[in-house]
């Protein structure tokens, strides 16, 4: 296998990797009131209020107040189903750097971009809504863990496109 297809090879697997992660994410953001109550329960089975009360007393009043909404309001609940339509979306935009990546690196340099904002929005926005300190971490781990994949795709576009003959120039056309 030539080193520009090895490259290639790599970038598409973890591209792949990377838009699974994020589609995964998005999906996730749809059912989130059957999704804490089976996180509460799958909690409460491995013990873990007995070793990690915090998280458990954030779990159960994340839990209640999303069922509170989602029984009094539900159309607030929409902003979560606009946030997973957004990671989809963002996720068919890396299909260009899969197709051609050279070209389309712009599309990777704007996911590292985002992956870099999730930090401040968590730091500001965080306190503002009462988001315990340690669950920030947890939100930013989003941006430190999706910017590590990005980052070694831009790498190996880098070098790929250093692989990569120049094309001809257009010849010149005369009026």
């Amino acid at each position: 296998m030539s080193d520009r297809a090895a490259l290639l090879k790599g970038i598409r697997a973890w591209l792949v990797l990377f838009v699974v992660c994020l589609v995964l994410s998005g999906a996730t953001a749809f059912p989130l009131v059957h999704e804490l109550r089976w996180t509460e329960d799958v909690l409460r089975a491995l013990s873990v209020p007995e070793h990690l009360p915090a998280l458990m007393d954030w779990i159960e009043r994340v839990r209640q107040g999303l069922e509170a909404t989602d029984a009094e309001y539900p159309f607030v609940l929409y902003g979560t189903d606009w946030l997973a339509f957004a990671h989809l979306v963002i996720a068919v935009a890396f299909y260009g750097p899969y197709r051609d990546p050279v070209r389309n690196i712009w599309v990777i340099e704007f996911g590292m971009i985002a992956c870099v904002g999730i930090i401040p929005l968590a730091l500001i926005c965080g306190p503002i809504r009462g988001i315990p300190f340690w669950w920030t971490v947890i939100d930013m781990s989003f941006g430190v863990f999706g910017i590590i994949p990005l980052y070694v795709v831009w790498k190996r576009i880098k070098r790929l496109e250093a692989l990569t003959p120049e094309p001809p120039a257009a010849a010149a056309v005369t009026a």
